[in-house]
């Protein structure tokens, strides 16, 4: 699929409030998810962003804070974790209640015997959601998916299943990418500014709606999902983070 609007994203100017997806957006997806690795350039590159925007930088990712964390380390960026479950503020404050969720404690169960049955199937506990990655294993995408299902519905209305690129996850409603902006958004140094958000799957789509619906950008990065504007893949969105002015 071919965005039916490739259009550039305009150069970033120091009065946004900018706001990234991880995998796929500033890192290349990698068959093993565990795998990926940040290097130096792009976390300098971050540091150099967040600084020129006064600190108005967020990661918004389906990972964990705790991996976030270990990817990018030593910076320590304000943060939405797992499609927006958890969330740290510019200052330090973390959002989103205890870190696992113990009425998953049955999916974890089930999803560990499903990928001792099903091999290559693997299992990313993130403490508040599940996730099952099959990337290497395409042909467990319906066991995966049906696992899934049966599972949130057991649960109630108050879970769901949040499908990805060769992923779905198994979580708790009403926290997504779009609600961890908003708040985001309320709060400096984010607050006051035309919001900017880059993801490249179909749970960014939830922050492309509020930042469009705000007046700001969204920015698709690849060919899975479409938002005003396009870049190709990483690559391109680091040169579109180095155009950024070092001065206002």
């Amino acid at each position: 699929m071919q965005p039916s609007s490739p259009l550039s994203p305009p150069p970033l100017r120091a009065d946004v409030a900018l706001f990234l997806d991880v995998d796929g957006t500033l890192l290349d997806l990698m068959d093993d998810h565990a795998a990926t690795r940040a290097d130096s350039g792009l976390k300098n590159l971050l540091s150099a962003v967040a600084a020129r925007l006064d600190g108005a930088l967020a990661l918004v990712s389906g990972r964990s804070l705790q991996r976030i964390d270990e990817l990018f380390a030593p910076l320590r960026l304000p943060a939405a974790g797992q499609h927006g479950i958890e969330r740290r503020g510019a200052d330090g404050r973390l959002h989103g209640g205890e870190p696992v969720d113990p009425r998953l404690d049955a999916a974890r169960s089930e999803f560990s015997a499903l990928t001792r049955m099903l091999p290559g199937l693997r299992l990313e506990d993130k403490g508040r959601s599940l996730a099952l990655h099959f990337r290497t294993v395409p042909q467990w995408e319906s066991a995966a998916g049906a696992a899934a299902a049966n599972l949130a519905g057991a649960l109630g209305p108050d879970y769901h299943v949040q499908s990805g690129n060769m992923v779905v996850e198994l979580k708790a409603r009403g926290q997504t990418k779009g609600t961890a902006i908003a708040a985001f958004s309320r709060e400096p140094p984010f607050a006051g500014r035309v919001p900017v958000f880059a993801g490249d799957d179909l749970t960014d789509l939830d922050g492309f709606r509020w930042v469009d619906s705000q007046g700001g950008h969204s920015v698709g990065v690849g060919a899975r999902v479409e938002g005003r504007f396009h870049l190709e893949d990483p690559r391109a969105v680091r040169a579109w983070l180095q155009a950024l002015p070092s001065t206002a």
